[in-house]
């Protein structure tokens, strides 16, 4: 007696016995990006297409004034413009090779951890190359004649755990945004402490939304693909300059809108798996995650960061 086999990977049960699984293991790449990374929403996103790098105009100021009864409007603003140009890094990729009597024998998932894990790469990667250029806009010119370039702000020699130095730091910072520094509300932090004792985190200080992650240039620490501190030198296929560790010794936090810096992207996060031939000769399939894109500093004067500096 033959058993009936089920062919969970194959569509209305004709063709490729795994076109399903592919379809399965690209969704659970992009959940894994989505999921992982952080900078991808907080700052400008523009798709890349025919060209190698995008630009960025930037405007200066026009100054307003009194109108003397008479004379003609003429337009008498000419302010300066200048534009920031951001290029295309190489392509980035994680991949990994599963060997397919490993994956007949294995008890467990074998392609959905890989997949998590190579989405979870990805983003650690691309998180960092953004935070690392908020950083450095952090202490750059702007592009535009007059315009403020970016700030940084001293904590105090040390004071990257104190809990008053931070505060103080986001009200500064706030000042500089030239926004409303909003009061802290109780629930947040206070004589009670509130959901800080709840375990629940502290929402904002100062009107700044807070956001924690292990990707940022952290005192010259975490800024590699492996995790590790950030190169001494230039990285090859990194086409933008994303900084070396001692751009960042005394960095402890950014402050920063969304207009500090841009991404282009060509391509998005994706997967490729190798071809039958492949399969045939290696006896599994090479899956590939892959990303195309490249980051750097737009409009400076909303670039801030902190410094454990006196």
């Amino acid at each position: 007696m033959t058993a009936t086999l089920t062919q969970l990977g194959q569509s209305n049960k004709a063709g490729d016995t795994k076109a399903l699984f592919l379809k399965l293991f690209t969704g659970e790449v992009y959940e894994a990006f989505r999921n992982a990374t952080i900078a991808k929403g907080l700052v400008q996103n523009r798709t890349l297409r025919n060209g190698k790098e995008a630009q960025f105009i930037h405007t200066g100021r026009i100054s307003a004034g009194y109108h003397t009864p008479g004379s003609a409007i003429l337009g008498s603003g000419n302010p300066p413009v200048a534009e920031t140009t951001i290029a295309m890094d190489d392509l980035l990729v994680a991949s990994a090779f599963v060997y397919d009597l490993n994956e007949t024998l294995a008890q467990y998932d074998i392609r959905g951890p890989i997949a998590r894990q190579i989405g979870q790469s990805l983003a650690e990667f691309y998180d960092r190359r953004i935070f690392r250029v908020l950083d450095r806009a952090s202490g750059l010119t702007a592009a535009v004649t007059g315009e403020p370039g970016g700030f940084r702000v001293n904590l105090g020699a040390n004071k990257e755990y104190d809990a008053q130095a931070l505060v103080d730091g986001f009200f500064e910072a706030a000042a500089r945004l030239d926004e409303i520094a909003a009061n802290i509300l109780n629930r947040e932090y206070g004589n009670s402490q509130g959901n800080l004792n709840s375990g629940e985190g502290l929402y904002e200080i100062a009107g700044i939304k807070i956001y924690k992650s292990n990707n940022i240039p952290f005192l010259g620490k975490y800024g590699s693909a492996a995790g590790t501190a950030i190169d001494a030198a230039a990285v090859t296929g990194e086409n933008n300059n994303y900084g070396i560790a001692t751009d960042f010794t005394n960095s402890c936090g950014l402050i920063f809108h969304r207009d500090a810096a841009g991404v282009v992207e060509a391509i998005g996060p994706s997967v490729q798996t190798t071809g039958a031939d492949t399969k045939v000769i290696y006896q599994g399939d090479v899956i590939v995650g892959r990303l195309a894109y490249g980051a750097g500093a737009v409009r400076v004067a909303c670039a801030g960061a902190f410094r454990n500096l006196a």
